[in-house]
């Protein structure tokens, strides 16, 4: 959820490592590190990702729920390494289950009265976590809290949840629609995506030392990080500004831009036998990490879209910063055996933007401890 702990990830939407050390120069602006008395952190923008994870294993503990290492429980539950969906035996395979919210991005809705696309973003969100698990997204349910009806804001909605749908190749189920004036501000946006899996289908969760990093392009900053992305554009701007990059009227329509729907790469991952696949949501290149303990060196990745350039230098956030909390260009990414890679590049669209290494202490001779690295950019995550 954005802003919020999410359900099995823990961190989705909105999170991601709040005050992160770097002491790199911007892309953007000039020289940004962590000493400039004006430089935006996640954590100082409201969301810290300490408090949040906390928030969540206690939520999980208390409710006995599955094993964070993808064990099963004895209700039949279980999950792959990456956790990106809830997974319970059901007949010949799996029932797998995302839920997750637009976040503080229907704020800038709000701002512009516009909430067109945010349907996308909230089938999109769920639809991309069922996929990153090998579950082939089939059905969608809405949640939508108001602070007063109004059937403008409603259809409006309604027409982005339908062309969601369509591009995730899920059937809208219903959902739920409260009216809740003393507990919401305008209106939140959330839903639950299920899917189905074979066991055969389900994609083993973990990369392999040596698998080639197959990346697929994001549409723009997508739904997480918005809280950053938020206060860093309107410390100088407001929404409604002229937008001085692309083809989009105002900052605010930039930033709305939906998020992209990774439905259709699903069947090629698993006709090239794709290990682990990561959704770069809340964490950023942080949600690497969640393919297992190898050190992944991501050296040509799509190119950074201007609107991330234009957050980090109105909000002098630093390189490392940006690169936790946001996709930076690259929304979905996949471990691949090499001899795989430039295939499913080439029938996809994608383009092959790195490797999985080993350990760096193995290398040296050390001692190992399973801990996930990234580089990227010239940032160590």
């Amino acid at each position: 959820m954005d802003d919020d702990t999410g359900g099995n990830d823990g961190v989705d939407n909105e999170e991601t490592d709040g005050a992160g050390d770097s002491d790199t120069d911007a892309d953007a602006g000039g020289e940004t590190t962590d000493t400039d008395d004006d430089a935006l952190t996640y954590a100082e923008a409201g969301v810290d990702i300490d408090e949040s994870e906390a928030a969540t294993a206690a939520l999980v503990a208390a409710t006995g729920a599955g094993d964070a290492g993808g064990g099963e429980t004895s209700d039949g539950a279980t999950g792959p390494a990456g956790d990106y969906a809830g997974l319970i035996e059901a007949g010949e395979g799996y029932l797998g289950l995302a839920t997750d919210g637009v976040g503080t991005k229907l704020l800038v809705a709000e701002a512009l009265d516009d909430y067109s696309t945010v349907g996308i973003d909230c089938v999109a969100m769920n639809a991309n976590d069922l996929v990153a698990a090998g579950v082939e997204p089939a059905a969608f349910v809405d949640y939508l809290a108001v602070e007063e009806p109004g059937e403008d804001v409603a259809e409006q909605i309604g027409a982005g949840l339908a062309v969601g749908a369509e591009r995730a190749g899920v059937a809208l189920l219903g959902g739920e629609t409260a009216v809740m004036p003393e507990v919401i501000r305008d209106l939140d946006l959330a839903g639950t995506c299920a899917g189905f899996a074979t066991d055969e289908q389900l994609f083993d969760g973990t990369a392999r030392t040596g698998d080639a990093l197959v990346g697929w392009a994001a549409t723009g900053i997508h739904s997480n990080g918005l809280t950053l992305a938020r206060e860093a554009v309107t410390r100088e701007h407001d929404y409604t500004d002229p937008c001085p990059f692309g083809d989009y009227d105002t900052l605010g329509t930039a930033l709305l831009e939906p998020t992209r729907i990774y439905a259709d790469l699903l069947r090629p991952m698993r006709d090239h036998d794709v290990r682990a696949a990561a959704h770069v949501t809340g964490g950023g290149w942080g949600n690497l990490e969640r393919l297992g303990g190898h050190h992944y060196r991501v050296t040509d990745p799509w190119p950074t879209k201007p609107v991330f350039e234009f957050v980090q230098e109105a909000g002098g956030v630093s390189d490392a910063e940006m690169h936790r909390t946001f996709n930076m260009g690259t929304g979905f990414v996949a471990a691949v055996d090499p001899s795989r890679a430039e295939e499913l590049a080439g029938a996809t669209g994608g383009r092959v933007i790195g490797r999985v290494a080993s350990d760096d202490s193995a290398a040296a001779g050390g001692d190992t401890d399973d801990t996930a690295t990234v580089s990227i950019r010239g940032v160590e995550l």
